[in-house]
């Protein structure tokens, strides 16, 4: 999608005030002044400060955004879903979603790019959930400005097996703090009254007295909030070697964003997606009989 038409319910002093109250950012209205011909008013090249009237049909640029520069990575994609708006990835684990310094030449990111840039050599990456180098499951990405603003309802649930017995449902309400020294951040966050909400609803599968299977909900997307959330009741994740302690079955952390669902703004309608676990965590369930 290389433009999208907005028909005006109302008059506006300007088209800025329109793109302000409609939820655009204020980098993607800084973009859209680059060119003209990024914002037309009923056909006719206008500007951020042009006046709209009730029944003015605007066309806006859907990535005027500048190109993601950065590095590529040859590495195949599982793709569960693609249109000419989103794409939605099946992630494995021991891949980072983006660049760092130690997964400079490897990462999610770098793949999409080197993806997309075959069909978009503009393409901006714009990625609407992002997962831990060690959990596998769904990233969905949209492809252009106004497909990411547009999406709506994005829901997601995640599979994980945790060490001991879990057999009731569980609430958690613990905030998440980032703690910083010398002005950077530490790997761990902590539990803190001063920290960021952060909310996790745990619905047991199976369990026994060694470990659970169980399904998880965030009200919240904190780093780490689903390790540490965990933890903090006393049931790490198996594999986790930052809140819990390494295992001999798996090398990462039994965790699965299994589920995704969000509100297609341009097909009407609600999409549904789910991912069979891999095959190490199939193992996993077998070895604690779950």
């Amino acid at each position: 999608m290389e433009t999208f038409n907005y028909k005006i319910k109302k008059d506006y002093k300007s088209v800025y005030e329109f793109l302000k109250s409609s939820g655009f950012s204020e980098n993607y209205i800084k973009n859209l002044r680059k060119k003209m011909g990024y914002i037309l008013i009923n056909k006719v090249p206008s500007i951020t400060k042009s006046p709209l009237k009730k029944d003015d049909i605007l066309t806006l640029d859907a990535n005027p955004n500048n190109k993601t520069s950065i590095m590529q990575c040859r590495i195949p994609l599982d793709i569960v879903y693609e249109d000419e708006y989103y794409l939605l990835i099946n992630k494995p684990s021991n891949l980072s979603s983006m660049p760092s310094k130690s997964h400079y030449f490897n990462n999610l990111s770098g793949a999409i790019c080197y993806y997309m840039n075959k069909k978009n050599d503009n393409f901006t990456l714009r990625m609407i959930n992002r997962l831990d180098k060690d959990t596998s499951g769904l990233i969905l990405v949209a492809k252009d400005s106004i497909s990411q603003k547009e999406i709506k309802n994005i829901s997601k649930k995640y599979l994980a097996i945790c060490n001991g017995k879990i057999d009731k449902p569980i609430h958690i309400n613990s905030p998440i703090k980032t703690i910083k020294t010398n002005g950077i951040n530490e790997l761990k966050r902590q539990i803190n009254i001063n920290g960021k909400e952060a909310i996790t609803k745990i619905t047991p599968i199976s369990y026994n007295e060694e470990a659970s299977l169980i399904q998880l909900e965030l009200l919240n997307g904190r780093t780490h909030q689903i390790r540490l959330h965990l933890s903090s009741i006393g049931h790490y994740l198996i594999g986790d070697t930052i809140y819990g302690e390494p295992s001999a079955i798996i090398n990462h952390t039994a965790l699965i964003c299994n589920e995704l669902s969000f509100y297609h703004p341009f097909l009407n309608k609600t999409l549904n997606f789910n991912t069979i676990p891999p095959k190490d965590f199939l193992i996993l369930i077998k070895y604690f009989n779950l």
